[in-house]
């Protein structure tokens, strides 16, 4: 078992940004379209984070024209160039997912933690 583990932390990105949930957050994804590649900001709730060590994982949720999108991001992976953190909040869950049947503005009125 110590060699999975040794090899998971091979896997370990060093340089992740610190953010919980109910804070909003700018991913920014590097999308590869045909031979180019470029980044991609989705920007956002995060709502809940799961899993541990490379498993960890995160979700982001923003309203779009209206409609809630919701983005699950594998914390570790490459495909993530990086996590800015615009907007501290402060919660008193570890899951958000209450917000999923709000609508408009209350949808992602979270305290901030000023």
């Amino acid at each position: 078992m110590h060699i999975i583990k040794k090899i998971e932390s091979e896997q370990l990105k060093q340089d992740v940004a610190e953010f919980n949930v109910g804070d909003t957050v700018k991913v920014h994804c590097r999308v590869v379209e045909g031979g180019k590649e470029r980044v991609q900001i989705f920007a956002g709730l995060v709502i809940a984070r799961g899993g541990s060590g490379v498993n960890a994982s995160f979700t982001v949720r923003k309203i779009s024209y209206g409609e809630g999108v919701e983005r699950v991001f594998p914390l570790h992976t490459p495909r993530i160039a990086k996590i800015e953190v615009t907007n501290r909040g402060k919660v008193r869950r570890a899951k958000l997912h209450y917000l999923r049947e709000r609508v408009g503005k209350r949808a992602l009125l979270v305290k901030s933690a000023d």
